[in-house]
């Protein structure tokens, strides 16, 4: 009856155009997923666990676009669970327990299991993972995660215990070559065309190993391309227009990511706060994770302000921890705090500099043998070949000071770190002045 009502299709595949090609084309069964065959081929661990209609809670690692939602979505196919998901980055306790007890109540009145599927686990706090660790324990829920950072940094120990890790890599080039071979000839729209691709290398290389964004080029260049009746060329220059097509494209593993990060690290060592403060928001707009930004800025308080302001230090590993704790959306507020107070105060490179030229001095000096007056000496032997002997104790001098080496006798006079003239290191830069008068006449 069904078959007779050709109304019905048409309204189906007009409905299904309006949906992104790559949504098109995802893989609905275990078969049809491209690459990452020891994970999921016929002599995978995990296709075994399916052949017993086992499946085990699992974290998928791997960066964007290498299939982590579409093979959580086909294992529930393949083994005929319920499937829930969401997102990290918007869902809270409440909503997980909310649909924790659902599964309860799925699995005791209908025994149907159910897969949580959240995405970027990684951006759920402590508390929030720790909730998970009940029912998937007590097979509740199996529980799938999905991440693009290492989970044994940013998934708790006791939950990681829980789980498999799949580690999901980049797709090759012939997979993606596979994935474009597949849209051309089965996608509703792309198969009633005769497609050619100029440089389908060059789709691949723009795709950075991302089967979604390749797809996502692939249809923005169809549409920009002219048609001469079902003919359609897409040459190198619609791809690169088809890339322009969104400004405020953010790719985490591409070279536009890194340009953003370096404007972003740029801003704050220029002491400019608004400009920080927007490379900011184009990092979070685009789905950088917060810890990184918030690592970024920790290294960023030593490096560029160091000692000039030594709170900043203080502040930016506060600022971690508040991030690690809070989550997002809230944690935007506390990366915006420490981002425009380090790009407001002043600025030393000299601890990053001295350290770059203490390392420089050991591989061209070598090992140095440590000056006797400051050599441990606990045994009588030691004291007899005169370790320690001389060494003077500065608190037992005005001031705390006493004028003597530290440094090998070869070097001895060798300045390595240089207070600046910005901040607190003004003050510091006085007193070494004052110290040692003898290694810094300048």
């Amino acid at each position: 009856m069904l078959k007779n009502n050709p109304d019905l299709f048409a309204k189906k595949s007009e409905t299904s155009l309006r949906r992104p090609l790559a949504e098109r084309m995802r893989p609905g069964k275990l078969d049809e997923i491209i690459g990452h065959e020891a994970l999921v081929g016929k002599k995978s661990v995990l296709y075994r666990q399916l052949q017993e209609l086992f499946l085990p809670s699992l974290i998928l690692w791997g960066p964007p676009g290498v299939g982590k939602t579409t093979l959580a979505r086909v294992l529930a196919q393949e083994i005929g669970y319920h499937f829930v998901a969401i997102s990290a980055v918007s869902s809270g306790v409440k909503e997980v327990r909310e649909i924790i007890e659902t599964a309860s109540q799925q699995l005791h009145y209908y025994d149907k299991g159910t897969i949580l599927f959240i995405d970027e686990i990684h951006r759920f706090n402590k508390a929030q993972q720790d909730a998970l660790l009940h029912s998937v324990e007590e097979g509740t829920i199996v529980l799938i995660g999905a991440t693009t950072e290492n989970p044994g940094f940013e998934v708790i120990n006791p939950l990681l215990s829980r789980c498999q890790v799949l580690k999901m890599d980049f797709l090759t080039k012939n997979d993606l070559t596979h994935i474009i071979e597949r849209a051309l000839n089965k996608d509703v729209l792309l198969k009633q065309y005769d497609i050619s691709i100029e440089d389908r290398d060059a789709l691949i290389f723009y795709g950075a190993g991302d089967a979604r964004r390749t797809l996502n080029l692939l249809e923005m260049a169809f549409y920009l391309a002219k048609k001469q009746g079902k003919k359609v060329t897409i040459a190198t220059d619609l791809l690169k227009q088809a890339l322009d097509q969104n400004p405020l494209l953010y790719d985490k593993k591409g070279d536009y990511h890194y340009d953003i990060i370096s404007a972003f690290i740029k801003s704050v060592r220029g002491s400019d706060p608004d400009a920080a403060v927007y490379w900011l928001a184009r990092m979070l707009d685009g789905g950088e994770d917060p810890l990184f930004i918030a690592r970024r800025l920790i290294i960023l308080a030593s490096e560029d302000i160091g000692n000039a302001e030594p709170y900043a230090l203080s502040l930016a590993n506060a600022g971690f921890e508040a991030v690690n704790n809070i989550g997002l959306p809230e944690a935007q507020i506390i990366l915006a705090q420490v981002t425009t107070y380090l790009a407001s105060a002043p600025k030393s490179n000299a601890a990053y500099l001295a350290i770059q030229r203490a390392a420089e001095e050991v591989k061209k000096s070598g090992a140095l043998p440590v000056p006797l007056h400051l050599r441990n000496a606990p045994l009588k032997l030691m004291q007899e070949l005169k370790y320690g002997a001389g060494y003077k104790y500065p608190h037992d001098f005005p001031d705390h000071f006493v004028a003597q080496n530290y440094l090998p006798e070869k070097i001895k006079k060798r300045i390595l770190y240089e207070p600046v003239e910005s901040g607190r290191e003004v003050q510091l830069r006085a007193n070494l002045k004052r110290f040692w008068a003898h290694r810094r006449e300048k």
